[in-house]
């Protein structure tokens, strides 16, 4: 049985498991299936273990290869133009429609907010930090590289990384050739590293969903329910839309891109982590997908970190609930800004955890919606952001497929891309 087969099972006797479970009720079988999480942590943690040496060592070895220190602007300016037009496109479809998805929810009745949900967005408020433009800015630029490596700062410290390969591109040739090499054989580790632990991926999926469908079923009924399959099921639109957009505009076939993309899915459905599915991601673009390591080790890692295709999912749906559940209007200028903030904001999201919801604060404030609902949001996030991640790793690898079909090298040798 191959491995994204086998990964399939274990998902599915997770959910069907956990559901069982759930439904028994039985204290027992529930701390048993709680017990396995921890199992399903270390399996996660050792993927992300080699993330950093391997966006490192990636970026250095696509940016620092390159003739052309300009092809390398462009190559950016290519990508980041690709990200604003898959936001854009998303934001034009999900914003109009789903209003009208919200009238279906009675009006003048509201459930009760989930245990902890006005203490959690008070946390979030008074103890994260202001997310400022300008502090954002200045956050760009670290003052200690490997703090923001340690610290999971991801655009830092890829901002440090292509600077680095930029320097790199400008020494001698020996001094070049023997960094490349080092880095080079760095990558090719890492993801030697990364098959042994994917090796073990039916018993971490297995371990991590398990736990989350026992404990899920009670948050499946009513307006809360409505809310989860209402984000969860735009996500899987929008992962299907992605699907046609690659074979118009990628060259690649639905069926290819669909076998390129399951990987880093499975991973990114069972983990919550779009930084976990890095490795995944970079292995199903150059087999499978068969895209050069110029572009895959450039977009890819950018992608990752800072390109969040489901925002204007995740943002419209939460803004609308909120508003729905507080009784507050939302009209045209009010969702004007949230598409605004999908397209632009998104970018800015830091990297810590609940950093969308970081987001959100000043976005809830200038639509008029009340800071407490982004704590309905926090205790209700658990199963809408397995799809919302899987949905953001879909896009960065269409993103890169886009990218290198509109790149010089790509039409080089790649046009056969079927």
């Amino acid at each position: 049985m191959k491995e994204s087969n086998r990964v399939l099972v274990a998902l599915g006797a997770a959910i069907g498991g956990g559901a069982l479970i759930g439904a028994t009720g039985n204290a027992t079988l529930i701390r048993l299936a709680d017990s396995l999480a921890p199992i399903g942590t270390i399996w996660v943690n050792a993927i992300r273990m080699t993330v950093i040496p391997l966006v490192v060592s990636l970026l250095v070895t696509g940016v620092a290869s390159a003739s052309d220190v300009k092809a390398i602007g462009r190559l950016g300016g290519r990508t980041l133009l690709v990200f604003g037009i898959l936001l854009t496109c998303v934001a034009a479809l999900v914003i109009p429609l789903a209003p009208l998805l919200f009238t279906l929810l009675p009006q003048g009745t509201h459930p009760v907010l989930p245990a902890g949900a006005v203490e959690a967005a008070g946390q979030l408020v008074t103890g994260a930090p202001q997310q400022t433009m300008s502090a954002w800015l200045v956050a760009l630029v670290p003052t200690n590289a490997v703090s923001a490596a340690a610290n999971g700062q991801m655009v830092p410290l890829i901002l440090f990384t292509l600077l680095l390969a930029l320097a790199v591109a400008q020494t001698s040739t020996e001094s070049r050739a023997a960094l490349l090499g080092f880095f080079g054989a760095l990558a090719e580790a890492m993801l030697t590293m990364v098959r042994w632990v994917v090796m073990l991926a039916p018993i971490g999926v297995f371990a991590l969903l398990l736990p989350l469908a026992t404990h899920i079923g009670g948050a499946l009924a009513g307006a809360i329910g409505f809310y989860i399959a209402v984000y969860s099921v735009g996500c899987i639109v929008v992962i299907l839309l992605l699907y046609p957009v690659v074979a118009i505009f990628g060259g690649v076939s639905m069926r290819r891109f669909a076998r390129a993309a399951l990987p880093p899915q499975l991973i990114a459905f069972s983990s919550s982590s779009s930084i976990a599915t890095l490795p995944a991601l970079v292995e199903s673009a150059e087999q499978t997908l068969e895209l050069p390591g110029s572009i895959t080790g450039f977009v890819l890692p950018l992608a990752v970190s800072t390109f969040k295709i489901a925002a204007p999912v995740s943002w419209t749906m939460g803004a609308l609930f909120v508003a729905w559940f507080y009784g507050i209007p939302l009209h045209a200028r009010e969702l004007a800004t949230v598409a605004f903030a999908t397209v632009f904001l998104a970018f800015g999201v830091p990297g810590i955890p609940r950093g969308a919801f970081i987001m959100l604060t000043p976005l809830f404030s200038a639509i008029g919606l009340p800071i407490e609902g982004i704590g309905i949001l926090i205790a209700v996030d658990a199963l809408p952001d397995l799809f919302a991640t899987t949905l953001n790793v879909t896009g960065d690898l269409a993103a890169a497929t886009l990218v290198a079909r509109a790149s010089p090298q790509h039409l080089r040798g790649h046009d056969e891309v079927t």
